[in-house]
């Protein structure tokens, strides 16, 4: 199907797709989704459905200005005229717009999910997208009641236990009567990459509202989301440790090294070991990747009396309770030290210097390789009855929780590591 580009300025671009159907849908992008040649927001799922679209891609993290959205209107009066239905479609800043702009455009059924309320720091609390707001270019901006569309369906998708999206839901819902709303629990602000589904997509454009209806296709798809299962992981950890090992054990999941960040897996690995519940199929489906184990050595304790390691799915140094290293002693190496030196740990007999930059990215090297420019090696030093950690001019020490900390240029009782 051809498109052409039939209004752009320096905020919006907007791309019509000529299909088969009597509906048009304006398909607004977000902040992730923004103007990238003649892409179209969802594009391949309204594809498949033959749907004619007006796809509204901001160019700028500015929230589509209302004089921008004026001019996209002026351009496709004629467009609007050849169709029976108009629904909206967008997320985030997208469903916001979907919201903002339902009476100057006719819209039918507008579908929102995680839309924002404004993002004007007057008006809202949430602090995620208040840097964008331009006085200038967005003034007025928030959703009223005069925006909204007495004939019109709405349908918004968020997560209720989500305080950061609740709040704009909870201003956005006095000013719409007959306002449809469909939770989408422990997801957070993933709603669009959650319900990422053509047939969804279709049945949110055209199946009549059925609650009932719409939750069991829901259900359908997040059991086939991976991104549902990292948000329910992420949001799940600290309150419901227990759920993370019952999702492992009992889902077909399997997630890219991409899909946690380097906190969030070292925060999911310390649960998984001290549940004693970590196999490797269990890290592989979570896109974390293990090294090669390595040999039990001379242990370190911290203050806490806990055993100092380097994990070897984190890369990290930390510190565990023996029960938890004598179950996970595979990935969980006690460190090994005799005298003042370089850091080092021992795998199959080859001897790695452990080195760490001024970001806290922790790196094993050969003894005989070159470091990289920003790598430093950690040193050990060895004092009358304990040892210590450095890192430059700074200290190691353990919290409570086993995470190694360097934050101190002095030395004091916290420092000190004796021999278990």
């Amino acid at each position: 199907m051809d498109k052409q580009i039939v209004f752009e300025d320096e905020h919006i671009r907007a791309i019509y797709l000529k299909g088969s159907s009597d509906t048009l849908v304006l398909s607004f992008g977000d902040l992730i989704t923004r103007a990238k040649g003649n892409s179209i927001n969802a594009e391949k799922s309204l594809s498949k459905y033959e749907y004619s679209v007006i796809g509204i891609m901001p160019k700028q993290k500015s929230w589509f200005p209302h004089d921008s959205m004026m001019g996209v209107l002026n351009a496709v009066q004629g467009i609007l005229a050849e169709y029976t239905r108009v629904v909206s479609y967008g997320g985030s800043m997208g469903g916001y717009a979907a919201i903002k702009y339902a009476k100057p455009f006719g819209m039918n059924r507008v579908v929102a999910m995680v839309p924002q309320y404004s993002i004007n720091p007057l008006e809202v609390e949430d602090r995620r997208y208040t840097d964008f707001y331009d006085a200038n270019v967005n003034g007025d901006m928030r959703i009223q009641a005069q925006d909204v569309v007495a004939d019109c369906e709405y349908i918004i998708v968020y997560d209720p236990y989500f305080d950061l999206d609740r709040e704009h839901y909870e201003k956005i819902k006095p000013l719409i009567p007959q306002l449809h709303t469909l939770h989408l629990p422990y997801t957070g602000h993933d709603a669009i990459a959650v319900l990422a589904n053509s047939a969804l997509l279709h049945d949110f454009i055209q199946h009549p509202f059925d609650s009932t209806y719409f939750y069991k296709q829901i259900r359908a798809v997040k059991k086939n989301s991976k991104f549902y299962y990292r948000s329910v992981i992420a949001h799940s950890l600290g309150a419901h440790n227990e759920a993370l090992g019952d999702i492992l054990k009992s889902i077909d999941l399997q997630l890219d090294s991409s899909f946690f960040d380097a906190s969030l897996k070292q925060t999911i690995t310390r649960i998984l070991l001290n549940n004693k519940r970590v196999d490797e199929q269990d890290l592989q489906k979570l896109g974390i990747a293990i090294n090669l184990p390595f040999e039990e050595r001379t242990q370190l304790q911290d203050s806490f009396g806990k055993v100092l390691v380097f994990n070897v799915i984190t890369q990290k140094l930390e510190s565990y309770d023996q029960q938890v290293i004598d179950v996970n002693g595979k990935y969980i190496i006690p460190l090994h030290v005799e005298h003042t030196g370089l850091a080092t740990v021992v795998v199959k007999k080859q001897t790695y210097l452990i080195c760490m930059n001024d970001r806290r990215v922790t790196k094993l090297f050969k003894a005989e390789d070159e470091l990289s420019s920003d790598m430093n090696p950690l040193l050990i030093k060895k004092g009358m009855g304990f040892y210590s950690v450095s890192y430059k001019q700074l200290y190691m020490h353990c919290d409570e929780q086993g995470n190694c900390l360097f934050e101190s240029d002095s030395l004091s009782d916290a420092h000190k590591f004796i021999v278990a």
